[in-house]
């Protein structure tokens, strides 16, 4: 019987024979090599090698008693059970017939690549691993950088001894896995040199919302361990599938990682972890045509697998070649796809409460508990049930106090680290990469961890009292009405997206510019100009990486335009023109420099006129280059804009003619702008303004506003200020008949119909095309909406 197969022998059906990774290796190594995937050659031993060291070495009954009985509860038990076992195995001896094809295939394998002793990577591969209903992520060990014969011989041990790690046993047991119907084949493959560049990640579909539209790629320079482990905060890229397979370069977003170590080739311990130098920890580590390249290859890996793929890679600093070194199933987000329910957790209050500390986010829920904070497995025994992990970073040793947990905090890590895997899977709320974590939190301190305020990960002081709904989409029918979403935080944007909608009805650009940019934009206008502004060191600060201002505008405002409108693509995404009022530009970067004090902003330099005015018309030329950037080059020309506080025609005449200059040209690729109808100037002589614009979204606040005379700021009057006042809903009815009188575009984006189901009501018995509402009001409105029409009809 032969022990060893090389990656051109293995197939998918071989599963059994040689794990999952392994068969995957194989399969890909032969039938995508002629698509431009690279796969280092290597060879695999069989599960029958593995039995065969148990059978000759008598160990078999030894591990099946050290197991009867096992509580995996019991952390102790657990710790003394495993060392019983893996000391078993690595004190056994690896049968002659096996050590010698190892022997023999390494010799192979070092000559095709011309080497008398080549460097490879030694990896477990479980044959019930990396199935589609379990990740057992990290479950067995790897051994980087072997290069003697000798060498692998002692590390394929080590990986037959890790099938009984403490967290492989724990996991297994709570699966209902069979320890003796788990066998454990071993991985060993030509390294590719990332030690000299990069290395990381990459899913086929993101791993928070799960759309399918999106590859999310994690880097890191060096070696590519450390992104698993959750050691180094990674670089993060988002690509839009859709229009990355029409041939667009769609990169949606690219969040910069601290990546403060990178893991390289060590003589004495094989690899060693060194620190990152502050340019590199400054530098995305791969370009962005390496992000598009490595993209196109999980477009090719999930469309010859058919479903969403988790995938390793590495460059190679030698021949600057991008590897791929791992594929298996993605195991948490595919198999939510086809739920007809979602479930929205909302924190009640953050009013009063003290904010301790953030990081990333995973997944979308929230948990409280009292603070734990583990160093190392020694201390496991004192972690309980609902407790809140603290931790610098996990590794799957962590596994078994992991699920005892109530939510997850970790110092490092990425999205794609083995602590947001586990989490994921099962189903708490984790912070990951927040710096500071076992700093700042102590040991018996209540929290609350909230993953639900998007991409941004919150941990506040004490238990605060939140709400979880669920929402049984099944029961919801279409409506004739548009029922579409206001839209403000990007990084929500995926997640809301999996609630029933037509689409954005509102995306407002100063959210963007407000988390993104910090900055007033006409000091960025000068920074780019080379002249001297107010505030400068802290805004260069806030850029970095980004040296030049106006692409540090131009990305941060597509990317965040883009984000929300590939979440809803193809549906129509409607972005509303920056729209601050002067005090709250005085309030941004540099911002003092370029704004006027007014008494009452509300209603003095704001929206449209603002755009053609000498004193920022250069600002708003930007605003359209990254909006027809978003257009034309990502191809998301679900794309509508529209302009706010449009006075007068003629005003809107001149913002337009600025678009147009900026290659903004209205019907070209399917170009509609849209004015929000919050004046009323707007209803009364709507006719002048529809010859200029395709449409109205009723601004029902500002509306109320000006038809009542109250100012929305002044809490003295405020008792006046309702959108059901006649006067307002004779102004919401005749804007709806100007509209539908010219054929053009009429909805409403302001707050009455998410507060007021009446309204709603109104709306839609008056015939509007859409309602925009809140997401926290979506649901319920849409069954206002459903039944009403039901009754109409």
């Amino acid at each position: 019987m032969r022990y060893i197969r090389f990656f051109n022998e293995l197939h998918l059906s071989d599963i059994a024979l040689v794990g999952g990774k392994n068969a995957n290796l194989g399969e890909m190594y032969q039938k995508l090599s002629t698509k431009g995937i690279r796969v280092p050659n290597g060879f695999a031993t069989t599960s029958d090698a593995y039995r065969l060291l148990l059978k000759e070495n008598g160990i078999d009954a030894k591990i099946q008693a050290s197991l009867k009985n096992l509580d995996c509860a019991d952390t102790l038990a657990l710790q003394t059970c495993g060392h019983t076992i893996r000391e078993l195995i690595l004190n056994a001896t690896l049968p002659e017939q096996l050590s010698k094809e190892l022997q023999s295939a390494y010799h192979m394998l070092s000559q095709e690549y011309g080497s008398e002793h080549i460097d490879v990577a030694v990896r477990s591969s479980g044959t019930a691993e990396d199935l589609p209903d379990a990740s057992f992520a990290g479950q067995q060990e790897t051994f980087l950088n072997i290069d003697t014969p000798e060498k692998l011989l002692q590390s394929v041990k080590q990986c037959y001894a890790s099938l009984f790690t403490d967290r492989a046993i724990s996991y297994r047991s709570s699966r209902g896995f069979d320890h003796f119907k788990v066998a454990l084949s071993v991985g060993i493959q030509k390294m590719v040199r990332s030690d000299k560049a990069s290395s990381g990640v990459m899913f086929s579909i993101d791993t928070e919302s799960g759309s399918e539209n999106i590859i999310l790629i994690n880097a890191i320079w060096g070696l590519g361990e450390n992104v698993v482990s959750g050691k180094v905060n990674a670089d993060e890229f988002f690509v839009f599938k859709p229009t990355l397979k029409q041939g667009l370069n769609t990169i949606l977003k690219r969040s910069l990682g601290s990546k403060k170590e990178k893991m390289l080739y060590s003589e004495a311990t094989h690899t060693i972890n060194v620190p990152t130098t502050q340019e590199e920890q400054n530098s995305f580590c791969i370009t962005e045509s390496e992000v598009l390249q490595l993209a196109r290859h999980a477009l090719i890996i999930e469309e010859y697998y058919k479903r969403p793929m988790d995938i390793e890679w590495a460059k190679d600093g030698l021949d600057g070649k991008l590897y791929i070194v791992q594929a298996r199933p993605e195991t948490v987000q595919s198999k939510l796809q086809n739920h007809i329910s979602i479930e929205k957790y909302t924190l009640d209050s953050t009013k009063d409460a003290k904010f301790l500390t953030s990081g990333r986010a995973v997944g979308d829920k929230i948990g409280s508990g009292k603070v734990n904070v583990i160093h190392t497995t020694s201390e496991f025994a004192r972690f309980n049930e609902g407790d809140v992990l603290v931790a610098d970073t996990t590794n799957p040793d962590w596994e078994p106090i992991m699920k005892k947990a109530s939510a997850l905090i970790t110092n490092r890590g990425s999205r794609t680290c083995h602590a947001a895997i586990v989490a994921r899977e099962i189903g708490v709320p984790a912070v990951v990469g927040c710096g500071n974590a076992t700093d700042v939190l102590s040991n018996a301190q209540k929290v609350t961890v909230s993953c639900a305020q998007g991409d941004e990960g919150y941990i506040y002081e004490g238990e605060i009292a939140f709400t979880c709904k669920t929402m049984d989409l099944s029961s919801l029918k279409e409506t004739k009405t548009k029922l579409m979403m206001n839209v403000g935080n990007p990084a929500e944007a995926f997640n809301l997206a999996k609630m029933p909608n037509d689409g954005v009805g509102l995306a407002r650009m100063e959210f963007i510019m407000t988390h993104s940019i910090n900055a007033h934009p006409m000091a960025l206008v000068n920074m780019h100009k080379g002249n001297k502004v107010k505030d400068e060191e802290a805004i260069k600060a806030f850029m970095a990486p980004y040296n030049d201002a106006k692409e540090f505008f131009l990305q941060k405002i597509s990317e965040g335009v883009g984000m929300i409108a590939a979440a809803f693509y193809p549906k129509p995404v409607i972005i509303r023109t920056s729209d601050f009022k002067s005090n709250e530009y005085r309030n941004m970067l540099g911002g003092l420099a370029y704004e006027a004090v007014e008494e009452n902003p509300m209603i003095g330099f704001r929206g449209a006129s603002r755009y053609y005015d000498e004193s920022y018309k250069e600002a708003y030329a930007w605003e359209c280059e990254a909006l027809k950037r978003v257009r034309d080059e990502m191809g998301l020309s679900n794309v509508v804009i529209m302009l706010p506080f449009v006075r007068t025609p003629e005003e809107g005449a001149k913002v337009i003619g600025i678009m147009n200059a900026q290659g903004l040209v209205q019907g070209e690729n399917g170009l509609k702008i849209y004015a929000m109808c919050e004046i009323p100037a707007n209803v009364i002589i709507a006719d002048a303004f529809l010859k200029i614009f395709d449409g109205y979204s009723i601004g029902s606040n500002d509306l109320t506003q000006l038809v009542l005379g109250v100012d929305r700021e002044s809490g003295m009057i405020a008792h006046i200020f309702d959108e059901r006042n006649p006067a307002v809903t004779k102004m919401l009815k005749m804007a709806i008949e100007a509209c539908k009188t010219r054929g053009k575009y009429i909805g409403i984006c302001g707050q009455a119909p998410s507060d007021y189901p009446e309204i709603t009501e109104f709306l839609v018995k008056n015939g509007i095309d859409s309602i925009s509402l809140n997401p926290d009001s979506l649901y319920k409105m849409h069954q206002v909406v459903e039944a009403l029409e039901a009754k109409l009809t």
